[in-house]
C-alpha cells in the first residue's frame, strides 16, 4: 500500500483544501439554477412547474448516475473521474448560459446530472482510502461542511449577478469559477494511489439492487427519503416566487440571501445526529420529521419574518431526518454499503425531480397555500411509515 495522506503533511494541507473547493463546486453547480426559477419562467414564457424542469432535470441525472458508478466504482480511478467530472459540467454551465431554447438547456442540465454524480459518489470513497483512518472523521467532516455551503454560495452568486446584470452572466461567473475549482484538484490533489483498479470487463450488478427492494426495512427507509427530499426541494424551488411578488416584492439578491437558512442544516446533522447514539435512529427520524412538518405549515402564514423562520424550522427537520435515514440504511441489511446508499441516493434525488415539478402545479392552482397542503399531506404519511419502521424495530429487539 502507497504512503497514507498523514496529519501535518503539505498533503495532508493540500487534499482537504481541494477537496473542500471540489465539494463546493460539485454542489454550487448543482443548484446554481435554482434561486432563478421565476426569472428562467418569464424569460422563455413558462409555467412554474415546467420552469422547475431546469432543477429536476439535473437532479434526475444524478440519481440515475450514481447508481452506476456505486456499480462500477472499482473499476474507476477516484481523482481523474472526480476532477473530469468537475471540469466538464463547468463547460455545461457555461454552455447553459447561452442557450436560448429551454428544451437544450433540459438536456444539458440532465447532462450535467450525470457528470456531476461522479463527484460525491467517489469523494468518500478518496478520503477513506487515501487518508490515515485516525484523521478520516475530519477530512470527511471538511468535505461535509462544504456541502451546503456549496449549494449556497452558488444561489447566492447566481442571484446577486442576476439583479446586477443577468441570470446568463451569474451561470457563466459560476462556470468559470467551478472550471477553476477543477483545474486546482487536477495539480493539488494528491493522487489516488491506495486503490487498486480493476481490469476487464464492466459487470454492473443490477441483481444486487433488485435485491434491496425486498428488504422492508430498506425499503421504507428509501420512501421516506423520497418525501422528504422531494418537499424540501419543491419548497426551496418555489418560495422565490412568493417572495419576489407581493406583498413581500424582495430582490433576487436578497432572495439569494435568504438561502443562508441551509446552514441550520449543518447545525441539524450534528445535533440529531448525536442524539441518535443515544435515543436510535428511528426516533429522531420521527421527532425531525415532526418539525418539518411544522416548518412547512408555519410558512403558510403572512408575516414575512414568520415565513423565514418557519423555513428554518423545516430545514433544521429535513437534515434531521436526512442525516439519520442515510446513516441507517446501511446498517439496516448485510449488502454491499456502497450499493445501499446509491440506491438511497436514487430514491432521494427521484423524490426531488418528482416532488419538486408537481409542486408548481399546486403552486400555480391554488398559491403557496397549496404548496403547504401537499407538503403536509407528504410528510404525513412519511411520519406514518417512519411509526412503523419504528415498530418494525422495537418488535425485533423485543424477540432477540
Amino acid at each position: 500500500m502507497a504512503r497514507l495522506i498523514d496529519k501535518g503533511t503539505k498533503e495532508y494541507k493540500l487534499a482537504l483544501v481541494m477537496m473542500f473547493f471540489g465539494s463546493l463546486a460539485a454542489f454550487g453547480a448543482e443548484y446554481c439554477l435554482q434561486p432563478v426559477i421565476p426569472i428562467l419562467a418569464a424569460d422563455f414564457n413558462l409555467s412554474p412547474t415546467t420552469a422547475s424542469l431546469s432543477m429536476s432535470f439535473g437532479t434526475i441525472g444524478m440519481a440515475l448516475s450514481m447508481l452506476l458508478i456505486a456499480s462500477v466504482s472499482k473499476y474507476l480511478e477516484r481523482k481523474k473521474v472526480m476532477v473530469i467530472a468537475l471540469g466538464v459540467s463547468a463547460l455545461v454551465i457555461l454552455a447553459i448560459s447561452v442557450m436560448q431554447q429551454f428544451t437544450l438547456i433540459l438536456l444539458l442540465r440532465f447532462v450535467q446530472g450525470i457528470l456531476l454524480a461522479g463527484f460525491p459518489s467517489l469523494a468518500v470513497a478518496y478520503i477513506n482510502e487515501e487518508f490515515n483512518p485516525k484523521i478520516i472523521g475530519t477530512a470527511i467532516g471538511v468535505y461535509v461542511a462544504a456541502t451546503p455551503l456549496g449549494g449556497l454560495v452558488g444561489r447566492i452568486l447566481t442571484s446577486t449577478l442576476t439583479d446586477f446584470a443577468s441570470w446568463r452572466v451569474g451561470l457563466m461567473v459560476c462556470g468559470i469559477l467551478y472550471l477553476l475549482s477543477a483545474v486546482m484538484m487536477w495539480f493539488f490533489l494528491p493522487p489516488s494511489l491506495n486503490k487498486k483498479i480493476e481490469h476487464g470487463r464492466i459487470h454492473i450488478a443490477w441483481r444486487d439492487f433488485l435485491a434491496l427492494l425486498k428488504n422492508k426495512k430498506v425499503i421504507m427507509i428509501y420512501c421516506i427519503a423520497f418525501c422528504v427530499m422531494g418537499c424540501f426541494v419543491c419548497t426551496y424551488n418555489f418560495i422565490s416566487y412568493v417572495l419576489m411578488n407581493e406583498p413581500y416584492n424582495l430582490s433576487q439578491t436578497i432572495i439569494g440571501f435568504i438561502f443562508v437558512i441551509y446552514l441550520v442544516g449543518s447545525v441539524s446533522s450534528a445535533v440529531m445526529g448525536t442524539l441518535s447514539d443515544h435515543y436510535g435512529h428511528g426516533i429522531i427520524i420521527m421527532i425531525s420529521m415532526l418539525i418539518q412538518l411544522a416548518g412547512i405549515i408555519i410558512t403558510g402564514f403572512s408575516p414575512l419574518i414568520v415565513k423565514i423562520l418557519g423555513l428554518a424550522v423545516f430545514t433544521y427537520g429535513f437534515f434531521g431526518v436526512h442525516s439519520n435515514a442515510c446513516a441507517w440504511a446501511p446498517q439496516s441489511c448485510q449488502n454491499d454499503k456502497a450499493q445501499v446508499s446509491a440506491m438511497y441516493m436514487l430514491f432521494y434525488y427521484i423524490g426531488a425531480s418528482a416532488f419538486g415539478t408537481i409542486g408548481g402545479i399546486f403552486l400555480s392552482d391554488y398559491g403557496w397555500s397549496g404548496i403547504v397542503v401537499f407538503e403536509s399531506i407528504i410528510l404525513i404519511v412519511a411520519f406514518i411509515i417512519s411509526i412503523v419502521l419504528y415498530c418494525m424495530g422495537k418488535k425485533k429487539e423485543i424477540i432477540n
